[in-house]
């Protein structure tokens, strides 16, 4: 037990200390916590805080979420990556608006039935906001635990999930378990980082399992990722009269859902535009010139997936039959729709290639 309680308070006291000053930090409002928690599942901090203030302003209250059109939060959310997040904080937003009253549940046990909230964010908001002592388990908590008891089980495995939760469980801080969580999390992001951690003055050295093994560098350890899988996305960017363009929203469970897009000829390898041509999209495109805009293919890497991207700038009089499957919209306002950021780095490209824009016009 004593060695517990000492565990946990020099995390609470280095923590006190050395937290970084952030806006979630200065509430405990549970909207803005579920908020900073979805937004900062497998994103960097610095990465999620300029998304944490723009939806802030724009969504003050979990009523004004709900009430926002999918599009908008999807726009907002544009570059964040891993959409079904954003989807899920929509769904969840309504049903806390209108089935809830817009009172999120005060207990990790009925937090985790909302979409969206599994066991790491229903810990956050539980122990931060409702002082429950429940442990988090993220990234940071695995990599600090199984440096500091030297454990190897590999924690993207069953039993480790299942030894990590145990051993959290009885090191949590009934005392102060919000800012004992947040004190873990925080330790493993600055302290006890994934490459060159501060061992020198961290204040666990003493006891630290793997220091004295020497073994911090091998520390977490993980099963093998899955294989990746590579695709071949060829964009048709339709320039009808120099003014007009067609995009499609992304339907089904693939990546993407609900994002829009240019018309997609998707190929098992890389090909020509010979071959490309063939491909029925291109049989109605009467007197089309066609350049390739990016010389090298941009591979999109996304975490199972290698997209080797082209976009293709299709010049043409008129629109072709398959239109009426798209919707048309003028190129000034193609920044209204919400696009995966690959597209998005390419709008904004696109836009900023005068010469382009000029010989188009």
């Amino acid at each position: 037990m004593q060695f517990t309680m000492n565990f946990s308070k020099k995390l609470i006291f280095w923590y006190l200390e050395n937290k970084r000053s952030m806006p979630w930090r200065k509430t405990t409002d549970p909207y803005c916590i579920w908020l900073s928690e979805i937004m900062l599942q497998q994103t960097r901090v610095e990465q999620g805080l300029p998304y944490y203030l723009s939806f802030t302003e724009a969504f003050p209250t979990v009523f004004d979420l709900a009430k926002a059109s999918e599009e908008k939060v999807l726009k907002l959310w544009q570059g964040l990556g891993y959409y079904s997040r954003a989807r899920n904080l929509h769904t969840t937003a309504k049903y806390v608006a209108n089935e809830l009253d817009g009172v999120f549940p005060n207990n990790y046990k009925e937090l985790l039935k909302l979409k969206g909230v599994g066991d790491y964010t229903a810990s956050a908001i539980a122990s931060i906001c409702f002082q429950e002592a429940v442990p988090v388990v993220d990234g940071n908590v695995y990599r600090v635990l199984s440096r500091y008891f030297g454990i190897d089980t590999p924690i993207n495995s069953t039993a480790g999930v299942k030894e990590f939760k145990e051993l959290a469980i009885t090191l949590m801080d009934h005392e102060d378990p919000a800012n004992y969580n947040q004190a873990i999390m925080e330790f493993g992001a600055l302290q006890c980082k994934p490459k060159n951690p501060y061992c020198i003055v961290c204040p666990l050295n003493e006891s630290c399992v793997a220091l004295q093994k020497q073994t911090v560098t091998e520390l977490p350890k993980k099963l093998k990722k899955l294989k990746v899988k590579n695709r071949y996305f060829n964009y048709l960017v339709l320039v009808v009269n120099g003014e007009t363009t067609l995009v499609r929203q992304r339907t089904g469970k693939g990546i993407w859902q609900n994002l829009y897009e240019f018309p997609l000829i998707e190929t098992t390898k890389e090909v020509a535009l010979e071959t490309l041509e063939k491909d029925k999209l291109f049989k109605s495109l009467k007197n089309a010139t066609i350049t390739l805009y990016n010389g090298e293919t941009k591979i999109h890497k996304l975490s199972h997936q290698h997209l080797h991207t082209r976009f293709y700038i299709v010049e043409l009089k008129e629109l072709p039959l398959w239109s009426k499957e798209y919707v048309s919209c003028d190129f000034n306002k193609l920044r209204e729709y919400p696009v995966p950021i690959l597209l998005g780095k390419f709008i904004e490209s696109f836009f900023k290639n005068d010469a382009f824009l000029l010989h188009l016009l």
